[in-house]
């Protein structure tokens, strides 16, 4: 079986890479930017592809996205920072068979990639442990990318350090800012920031959304 391993983090490929190999037969490869990972996939066509959301020039569920276009039989697990199901659900649209968060046990994303080299699809039991709490409507209206921005400012990032963070001008994130506050309803930044805090863990998506 061949693996792509997609991320920007050496430490977290070298890690996916020796848990792989506890399945026989696994050659894997390794990208870090959206570029070298299509790059990668073209030449390699693996049987499955384990990739971050966050990367390094782009969104992983961009690269999800591009992936299936090129291929629409091709088979990836996510691997994200994230246990959030509103990820998970935007990575299923997206074309994912299997969402994992970096917390869960190594078990669950090797249980992830087997059941996606069947085709079957596999989302970690921390994050669906998150299917009972209840969303807030505006969030069902942001993008993938909105709710990017949100998280990081959950997190505590500035929108300055969110525009360095994902390669963008400081322009462009006070503009998707304050797209963000009038789909949530809200008039200023701290009150963004105490809404991104208090839906971090699953509560933006409600069952009705899965």
């Amino acid at each position: 079986m061949k693996i792509l391993i997609v991320d920007d983090h050496v430490v977290v490929r070298e890690g996916v890479r020796r848990l792989v190999g506890a399945i026989a037969g696994v050659v894997a490869f390794e990208a870090e930017t959206p570029f070298e990972a299509l790059a990668a996939f073209r030449k390699e066509r693996p049987d499955v592809v384990v990739l971050d959301i966050n990367l390094k020039g782009g969104s992983g569920l961009d690269v999800l996205k591009r992936l299936r276009a090129d291929d629409p039989a091709a088979k990836v697990v996510v691997f994200s920072m994230y246990s959030d199901l509103v990820y998970a659900t935007s990575a299923q649209r997206a074309g994912g068979l299997g969402y994992v968060s970096k917390s869960a046990p190594s078990d669950e994303l090797l249980l992830a990639i087997r059941k996606a080299a069947r085709g079957e699809t596999y989302v970690d039991r921390e994050t669906m442990a998150d299917l009972g709490n209840a969303a807030p409507a505006g969030a069902r209206k942001l993008s993938t990318r909105e709710l990017e921005i949100l998280h990081m400012l959950g997190d505590g990032k500035s929108l300055s350090d969110i525009a360095d963070g994902l390669g963008v001008a400081y322009k462009t994130i006070a503009n998707t800012s304050t797209r963000i506050k009038e789909k949530l309803g809200v008039e200023r930044t701290s009150d963004l920031i105490r809404f991104a805090i208090e839906t971090r863990g699953g509560r933006l998506l409600d069952r009705g959304d899965l």
